[in-house]
């Protein structure tokens, strides 16, 4: 099982992480916001990541740490 780690504090919300996943895993953040007044992205459900690093690799900021 793959482990998704998001760095919120980096993450300026703009989702390309969200349409990349293949899974449809990740959202961004409705009910809360990081240090930068942004929405960041979260995880919706760790156990169905397959770890292809799909969101990773479309990250401009470099926020998600794919582990396996």
């Amino acid at each position: 099982m793959a482990k998704i780690t998001i760095n919120e504090g980096v993450c300026k919300g703009c989702g390309m992480c969200v349409n990349a996943c293949p899974k449809h895993l990740l959202a961004l953040a409705e009910d809360h916001i990081n240090a930068k007044g942004y929405h960041p992205a979260t995880m919706t459900d760790q156990s169905q990541c397959t770890g292809c690093t799909s969101c990773a690799i479309m990250c401009p900021d470099v926020a998600i740490t794919v582990e396996r």
